[in-house]
This record gives structure tokens, C-alpha cells and sequence, in this order.
């Protein structure tokens, strides 16, 4: 759009707050999406100003059509804007860089809730805390929760119908003391209840009701003669005062508010995230941002200060950041420390931000150092917790049609590069009919029992092509052959990219963008290529041996060099006899030939 054309709108522009949208040729996809105090003076600037980088110019000339929508409000423009940006993704809008999938800890919404780990929120009305950015530290969490407070982990459905019919009985985890059996009514709902009361103000970082509570409990326990309980009220209260030791940085005090670090070079920002309660961390975690227009650095924290908000259902009172921004929120006061407490935590905030990016340098030149082979496979190593480098990796994929011509294939990588010397093919030998599970222990059985037969190395990671399924089918197989856990193994599904690992029910998470999936899904793609090519060879084999294996003269000989050169019978009957006779002699040219003929007057008639 021109200056000129500009022009001719631009009083129909609102001096208003909203939210304007620079809109591509077609009229409908937005090629970037803002928000205004004042629409009119915000959108005019695009073209009044002379100095703009060259990616505005640039946006600004490559767009056909301006919108806009007026709000009553900045707050209301903010979360306008925000949800536009998620739903059309605009070339020209910045964007967090880290789309990690991060754990939450989950109260399932349930009859005696689970508190487990999970990297997937349902719209189910159970309660999510987090995210966390390590699994590590949720696992630690959990495991604190669960020296406190005995809870099932079963996923029975215990209704109260259930548990009124008697139909369960208690487990091991029942007679080690890890829960109180509520499955066979040995723990009251309102027992069971109550520890999730405390679970709940603990993962919110509310730890002093919780002390109360065991204190009090502790006393009564005492008072009643009941010197075993007292004991164990004694122990989780001791545990729980050392953890809050730990966790305590500041004044106690300071109780729900949000911390942002910012810092920023010529091309990326960093804003580092804090959650305090009870002057506690319970919340960390550092975003970064692709510079893409000519944003001022508080119009960039103020975007992540909203993502920070939905993301992580914030309700802070107040926010401290590192200087002061142009922007309100109801009930929330925005703080710019100078002295204190406040001034602490955001020089903690910033302390935690420059290692992120001391880190990211030493990484990055350790990166340049190592050869890519050996990067993209430590990063492997790493995403998938594999214990040696996966310098030798095996994947398997079947291949039949509609049941025929079963067969399957298996490529290696060394040094995340293809081996095409040690690609195997197999024809399936115990199966009948499509079973892809049974097809894939098979191959996988043959494939490793000869390796320890003929005391050949085991590769470091397998791959199979397929889910769950088919990834317990090939874990079977090594089961068998007393080598499961010895070797890491995986599945890729092709719907959604997703990996999965024995014994968790869960896809592991790695980025899309990463070099490692790159690998695994180039891999399975060589896979499936090697297995269909083999596939394709078996069946054109098949049907051209079913149709000239009634031709008198033409044995195998001649039948190898039909194929090779031809691929099929239609081409065969549509080359020329001098051709034939070339390539399989005079004889038998004129054999194939008059066969062809016969066909043809039977087919006519």
C-alpha cells in the first residue's frame, strides 16, 4: 500500500484503541496484526515516517488492505491482539522461538484424584499446575508429595457403585504404605479430600496452611495416645519445613506476584519469568523473541507479559519489571524496583537471564567445534535420554497389499548417515495375511537372533515404523532374545509425528524444528522408500510370472531379463519384435508374440 492510498482512508481511521491488520493480496490473511492506544496516529506512522527498517517498508508495501476494530479499552485491544496473532500466525508479527511442550503436574478430576505428570491439558476440569521448564524438577516435586501424603496411582474407576460392589481389592502399592486403599473403601472420600487440600496449596506454593495442618494433627495425635501417627505427622512436617527452607528467597511477604528480566541483542530478546508466592519460586522460565519489525523493547515485554498471563493463567496483583512500559491491567500494579526485596528478585530474574545466555554461547560454540554428524546425534542422545551416542541405528517398516506380497525392510544409519551396505531386505515367513504387529516380530526376532547368532554388534537405537503396536510387537521380539533394555528402542507414528518409548503410554516430546526428529523422520522415510521399492519388485514379479508362466519356451532365464528391462506386460506387448528379438532371440520373441495375439482374439470374441 502507498503513501497516496494510504491517504485516502486515512480519516476513516478511528482515533480509537483497537486492534488494525495489514491484510495481503488476497484480502483475508493478515500480514501483520497490531494494537493501539490510537489507531489513527499508530497506523498513520507507518507512513508518515522516513526512517523505518526495511522489513516495514517492505510489509507495508506488500500490503492490499488495511482493517481495523475498535475496543473500549487497552487491556481489550491486548487480548484481541494476542488471539489474532495465535489464530493467523502473521509473517511479519514476533512470535516466542520456544515451542517445547512443557510439564504440568495434573489433579485429575476424578473420584480420588491422581496427581501425576503430563504434557497435555484437557478441557476435562481437572486443575493443572505449572508449566515447569524440567521435568526434573516436577519429578522432585512429585516425589516430595508423595512422602507426605499416600495417594493412589492406579487408574481404576472408583465410583462409589464400584467401591460399594466390592470390586476391587487392595495392591502391593496398598501393603508398602504408598496409599491407603482407597479402592476397597479403606480411606474415606473426606480423608482422601483433604490431602488433596494440602497437595493443592503446595503446589501453589502455599506452604504455611499446610505446616498448620500437620502441626495441629500432630498435637491431636499426641493428645489421643496415638504416638505412631504423631510420629509420621512429626516426619512430614520436618520434610516440609526443610523443603520451604530451600525454596524461601526473599520476604515471605511478598506473596503473587510476577518477575520479568529483559535483555536483548540486534536480532533476538530474552525475557526471563518469575512466579513468587509466600516469597517463593514456583514458577521460572525464559522466552525468546525473533526480532521481525521495528519494535521498542516495552512494546515486546508487554507482549510477553501477555503471553506469560494466558499461558500460565497468571493473576498477579502486581509485576515487577526493569522499566517502566505503556501499559495497564485492571486491578494490577506495575512495579519498577529501585531498593528492597523487589529489587532482588529482579536482580535474580536477571542473574538467572544471563546464564540463559552464557549457556546458549558456550553451546553454540561447542556446536561449531563438532562435527554435524556428531551434533545432530548428541542432540538425539539427549532428547531421547539415551544412554550412548546412536552411532549405529537400525529402522524397520512392513510393506504388503491387501495382504499379498508381504514383505518388509530394514535400513542403517552410521554416523547419521545412510549404510546402504548393511540394508536388509525380508520376505514375511510365519504370518498370513495383513498383520503388520506379527510381520514386524518377526523381522525384528530374525534380525537380532542372527546378529547374536553370528556375534555381531547390536545397533545403539532401533526405530520401528508405526505406534504403539507395532513398537510392542518388535519390544516382544527382543523379550525373546533376552536383549530388551540392552538395546533403546522407538516408534514413530505417521499421524502425528509422535515417538513413543516402552513402558510409557505418552509420546516423548521432541521440537519439531530440531535436528534430531529431522533424522529420525529422514530414517523412516529411507525405510519406507527401501520397503515399498521391494514391495513394488515383488509384485510386478508376481503378476508378470502369473501371466507368462503358461508360455511354452520361456523359462527363468528369460523371464529375469523381461523383467529387468520392461517392468511389466504391458510393455512387453507394446514393444517392437525387432526389440524383442534383440533382447531374448528369435524363438522366443516370436513365442511372446503369438501368445499376445491368442489373447487378444480370445478377449475380441
Amino acid at each position: 500500500m502507498t503513501t497516496d492510498e494510504y491517504k485516502q482512508i486515512y480519516l476513516s481511521v478511528p482515533d480509537q484503541p483497537g486492534v488494525y491488520r495489514f491484510l495481503d493480496a488476497d484480502g483475508e490473511t493478515p500480514l501483520y496484526i497490531g494494537k493501539a492506544k490510537n489507531l489513527r496516529k499508530r497506523v498513520s506512522s507507518y507512513f508518515t515516517k522516513s526512517n523505518h527498517l526495511i522489513r516495514i517498508k517492505l510489509m507495508v508495501h506488500s500490503a492490499h488492505k488495511i482493517e481495523w476494530t475498535v475496543v473500549d479499552t487497552e487491556q481489550d485491544a491486548l487480548l484481541l491482539e494476542n488471539s489474532l496473532i495465535k489464530r493467523f500466525k502473521p509473517k511479519y508479527n514476533v512470535a516466542l522461538k520456544d515451542d517445547k511442550t512443557y510439564p504440568y503436574v495434573c489433579i485429575k478430576n476424578e473420584p480420588f484424584p491422581r496427581v501425576f505428570l503430563t504434557r497435555q491439558r484437557e478441557k476435562d476440569g481437572s486443575e493443572y499446575f505449572g508449566p515447569y521448564t524440567s521435568v526434573g524438577r516436577v519429578q522432585i516435586i512429585l516425589e516430595f508429595i508423595k512422602q507426605l501424603f499416600p495417594l493412589r496411582n492406579c487408574a481404576l474407576n472408583l465410583s462409589p457403585e464400584n467401591i460399594a460392589a466390592k470390586k476391587f481389592r487392595v495392591c502391593l502399592e496398598y501393603h508398602i504404605g504408598n496409599c491407603k486403599g482407597p479402592c476397597a473403601a479403606h480411606q474415606s472420600v473426606e480423608s482422601y479430600e483433604d490431602q488433596i487440600r494440602q497437595i493443592r496449596s503446595i503446589l501453589k506454593g502455599q506452604l504455611q496452611p499446610v505446616i498448620g495442618y500437620l502441626k495441629e494433627q500432630m498435637q491431636k495425635a499426641a493428645a489421643e495416645f496415638r504416638f505412631e501417627d504423631a510420629e509420621s505427622f512429626r516426619v512430614r512436617l520436618e520434610r516440609l519445613e526443610n523443603y520451604q527452607s530451600r525454596s524461601t528467597i526473599v520476604n515471605p511477604s511478598l506473596d503473587n506476584i510476577d518477575v520479568f528480566a529483559y535483555q536483548e541483542n540486534e536480532k533476538d530478546v530474552y525475557v526471563n519469568f518469575m512466579k513468587i508466592a509466600n516469597g517463593t519460586i514456583i514458577q521460572t522460565k525464559t522466552y525468546e523473541i525473533e526480532k521481525k519489525l521495528e519494535e521498542e523493547k516495552e512494546e515486546l515485554l508487554a507482549f510477553v507479559i501477555g503471553e506469560v498471563r494466558d499461558e500460565m493463567d497468571s493473576n498477579a496483583e502486581e509485576i515487577i519489571v526493569p522499566f517502566d512500559i505503556d501499559y495497564e491491567l485492571p486491578n494490577v500494579k506495575f512495579t519498577v524496583p529501585q531498593r528492597g526485596d523487589k529489587l532482588k528478585l529482579l536482580e535474580l530474574a536477571d542473574k538467572n537471564l544471563t546464564y540463559y545466555l552464557q549457556s546458549k554461547a558456550i553451546l553454540k560454540e561447542q556446536n561449531a567445534k563438532t562435527p554435524g554428524w556428531e551434533r545432530v546425534l548428541k542432540q538425539l542422545q539427549a532428547d531421547m535420554k539415551l544412554k550412548d551416542l546412536p552411532v549405529h541405528i537400525e529402522c524397520f517398516d512392513n510393506s504388503n497389499f491387501q495382504g499379498s506380497y508381504p514383505v518388509a525392510a530394514m535400513v542403517c544409519f552410521k554416523n547419521a548417515k545412510p549404510s546402504k551396505k548393511d540394508y536388509r531386505h525380508f520376505n514375511i515367513e510365519t504370518v498370513v495375511g495383513p498383520d503388520d504387529f506379527a510381520s514386524m516380530k518377526e523381522i525384528v526376532y530374525r534380525r537380532y537372533k542372527r546378529l547374536l547368532d553370528e556375534q555381531q554388534s547390536l545397533p545403539n537405537l532401533i526405530i520401528i515404523d508405526g505406534g504403539k503396536g507395532q513398537l510392542s510387537a518388535a519390544v516382544e521380539s527382543l523379550r525373546e532374545l533376552d536383549i530388551e533394555g540392552k538395546v533403546a528402542i522407538c516408534g514413530i507414528a505417521k499421524r502425528l509425528e509422535e515417538i513413543y518409548v516402552p513402558g510409557d503410554s505418552l509420546p516423548l516430546y521432541i521440537n519439531k524444528k530440531s535436528e534430531s526428529l529431522r533424522l529420525i523422520q529422514r530414517i523412516r522415510d529411507e525405510t519406507h522408500r527401501f520397503a515399498i521399492t521391494f514391495h513394488r519388485s515383488k509384485r510386478n514379479k508376481g503378476t508378470l510370472t502369473s501371466e507368462l508362466n503358461g508360455i511354452k519356451g520361456i523359462g527363468q532365464n528369460t523371464f529375469e531379463k523381461l523383467m529387468q528391462h520392461y517392468k511389466s506386460v504391458k510393455k512387453i506387448k507394446e514393444a517392437p519384435e525387432a526389440e524383442l528379438v534383440g533382447l531374448v532371440g528369435t524363438a522366443r520373441a516370436h513365442r511372446l508374440l503369438n501368445y499376445f495375439r491368442e489373447q487378444e482374439k480370445n478377449n475380441a470374441s
